[in-house]
């Protein structure tokens, strides 16, 4: 297990550019399953989650090359339909979050997938409902296999399209549904889908590959069924959550900060929460420019109550980076509510930041309310340890702005979200060292 040993109290200074987008990537390059021919995928990010995908898709038949950092090409020509369903492709499911998302193609493609009680962040109980409710939809059937309640047989011989309301807008529950209708038999229309820019980026790339799916960007999708794909070229954007960690860094520590191609028009709401911080970012073409912070205040609502953030389904904040907004208001003037409304532990990191000096009350598993220091108090060094990715990039953003040295172990979990981070943040000024 590694660590980083943070030197905290050092300002950044600089430009940076964020990553491709972890969540985007995890989707586009299971698309690559519902065709034989060549997907070019671009800009994916080097993440141990989306490396963990693409190791799991090489022993399934499909062919990868590697074309430079960050491109990569894909060809499910010679898929093993033999692996899929073996106890050592069900374990490496069960480890990585992101396999669930083969489940919709290689049903969509091959009529046939496994289902494991997936891994990832343990930050609450994140359900498949969604999934095998609207697969199930489509004409799948799920059945348990060898009696075992945490695997899951699918087979569906016959898809055709239906229309179905979503009991919630799960983006991979809906990315699964629509990779699993593209190929199925008439017109499919799913209803409270979810809408963030990386399922419209899945939805343009299936286009492209000779997908017919209309009402992109809605939360309304019309899928009319072909009977094949081809192969094409995709791009993944800029990861939010990323752009969002470094507007957060730059706050914390007073530092002035460009971050680059942010791909401004789909990061929504995140400008504008962070305003409610009162720290005012300025955009510069594609570019984000974070001025130096020596102070900055919470804004109250217009009657003059306490502000809240609460996440919310896109076009709402993305509950990712609520962790950082909740570090970042530590050392605000002011007041504020973070209300984590999806996962019921996402929160429980807060007690590593009451130990640096933080003012924070956990109201609950949900809730929590800070008192910012206005910088009158900084944070001190501590011994911490990352539960998940978002806290874990929270509490690193929290030892650099403290005082003293501190150490993060289990930082494993960082990287599965954020690409040599140590080294980019480096590169700025920063002092962290990765220790073994």
């Amino acid at each position: 297990m590694a660590s980083f040993v943070i030197e905290g109290g050092h300002r950044l200074h600089g430009s940076i550019t964020a990553q491709g987008a972890k969540n985007e990537a995890l989707e586009v390059i299971c698309a690559c399953l519902l065709t034989d021919e060549a997907v070019l995928i671009r800009n994916i990010p080097e993440i141990l989650d989306v490396q963990n995908l693409i190791k799991l898709l090489e022993k399934t038949g499909v062919s990868i090359r590697k074309v430079e950092d960050g491109t990569y090409q894909f060809r499910a020509d010679n898929v093993d339909l033999g692996y899929i369903g073996t106890d050592e492709f069900i374990q490496q499911c069960a480890k990585l979050r992101g396999s669930i998302l083969m489940l919709g193609p290689l049903l969509g493609r091959f009529h046939k997938a496994y289902a494991a009680k997936p891994g990832g962040d343990q930050i609450g109980r994140r359900r498949l409902d969604t999934h095998f409710i609207g697969i199930s939809k489509l004409g799948a059937t799920f059945s348990r296999k060898d009696n075992n309640p945490n695997i899951y047989e699918i087979n569906a011989n016959h898809l055709k399209g239906a229309y179905m309301l979503l009991d919630e807008a799960s983006v991979t529950g809906t990315a699964n549904v629509i990779m699993a209708a593209v190929l199925a038999e008439g017109t499919t229309t799913i209803y409270n889908a979810a809408c963030e820019p990386y399922i419209q980026q899945l939805c343009k790339l299936l286009n492209s590959m000779g997908a017919r799916i209309s009402g992109i960007a809605s939360n309304r999708l019309t899928i009319e069924g072909v009977e094949r794909l081809h192969g094409s070229q995709h791009t993944v954007l800029p990861d939010m959550i990323e752009v969002g960690s470094f507007i957060g860094m730059a706050a914390m520590t007073g530092s002035e900060l460009t971050i680059h191609n942010v791909s401004y028009d789909n990061l929504g709401i995140i400008p504008d929460m962070f305003a409610r911080l009162g720290i005012k970012v300025e955009r510069r073409g594609d570019d984000i420019y974070v001025p130096a912070y020596e102070h900055y205040e919470v804004e109250s609502y217009m009657d003059g109550s306490i502000m809240s953030f609460s996440d919310a389904p896109w076009p709402g904040l993305t509950p990712d980076l609520l962790s950082v907004f909740l570090v970042v208001a530590t050392q605000a003037k002011g007041s504020v509510l973070i209300h984590q409304k999806m996962f019921e532990s996402r929160l429980f990191f807060v007690d590593k930041l009451i130990d640096m000096g933080a003012q924070i009350i956990l109201c609950d598993p949900h809730r929590a309310v800070v008192n910012g220091h206005d910088r009158k108090f900084a944070l001190r060094g501590a011994r911490l340890t990352s539960p998940d990715i978002r806290a874990g990039i929270a509490l690193l953003i929290a030892a650099m702005s403290a005082q003293g040295t501190s150490v993060i172990s289990n930082i494993e979990q960082i990287d599965r979200g954020y690409e040599h981070i140590e080294d980019r943040l480096n590169a700025l000024g920063a002092k962290i060292k990765r220790i073994d």
